[in-house]
């Protein structure tokens, strides 16, 4: 396979991973996950696109800014199969529900949702909402496609950074100690350009938010799993966007 193929392929195997977009089987040799992972934040454009567009047609055709930004919030829960969302849910439950290490880990794989999860949810998809309806038109293309980016690039450094939890899952998979800062370096410099003087600030929250989640997860169960991972981008992003609403009003 030629490095242009292989680069494909991850792309392909990154998106596979992250949404519910048809990109097609992938042939033997396929990457592993900790191979495509630089990929991540590419993912995050194409899911901005996708919001970008819903919200852009809502308002266009007469939605109030509050029903255009449910209708993209939902159309991200359905490109992404709500991953990130119920990586949210399980951190919440697990984290707050359980007496030791094993017992919060036991809790993170159970399927079943609790009041932590359902709390967490309900409150960082309305500060969603609420920020995507103050910003209403002034949510652009850039806006989409560099907190997108942003909020999966921390997702990404978290998994290199962070130790595992446990011996298995999708943490184990994607983890690994190939990385390729610059690489994130230099999309997290594009994705600040796209936002301008506004970006600086976006990109500390993030940074913030991010370590936090990070350091609650290492002391509470010792490192990664998928679950925080997929919290830390659903938080990253939720503190973007009320980071450009404050900044604008």
């Amino acid at each position: 396979m030629t490095d242009f193929a292989g680069r494909l392929a991850e792309i392909r195997l990154a998106v596979m991973m992250l949404t519910r977009l048809p990109v097609g089987d992938l042939q033997d040799p396929a990457p592993s996950l900790a191979e495509a992972r630089w990929a991540y934040p590419l993912v995050g454009l194409i899911v901005g696109l996708i919001a970008w567009a819903i919200h852009g047609l809502s308002l266009w055709f007469g939605a109030s800014p509050t029903l255009a930004a449910v209708l993209t919030l939902g159309s991200m829960i359905l490109t992404t199969g709500a991953m990130h969302q119920d990586g949210l849910a399980d951190f919440a439950d697990g984290i707050w529900g359980g007496h030791d290490k094993a017992r919060r880990l036991e809790i993170m794989r159970d399927s079943a949702i609790g009041s932590y999860g359902v709390l967490a949810l309900i409150l960082c998809c309305a500060v969603w909402v609420s920020a995507l309806t103050q910003l209403g038109g002034q949510a652009g293309l850039f806006s989409f496609l560099a907190i997108g980016m942003l909020s999966r690039i921390a997702m990404t450094v978290c998994s290199v950074t962070l130790p595992l939890a446990r011996t298995d899952g999708l943490g184990v998979l994607s983890s690994g100690t190939d990385t390729k800062w610059m690489l994130w370096a230099g999309l997290a410099f594009v994705a600040v350009l796209l936002l301008g003087w506004q970006g600086v600030i976006v990109l500390i929250m993030i940074a913030l938010v991010a370590t936090l989640v990070a350091t609650i997860a290492r002391r509470r169960i010792g490192g990664q799993t998928g679950d925080v991972l997929g919290a830390v981008q659903f938080i990253c992003e939720t503190s973007a966007w009320a980071t450009l609403a404050m900044l604008a009003s």
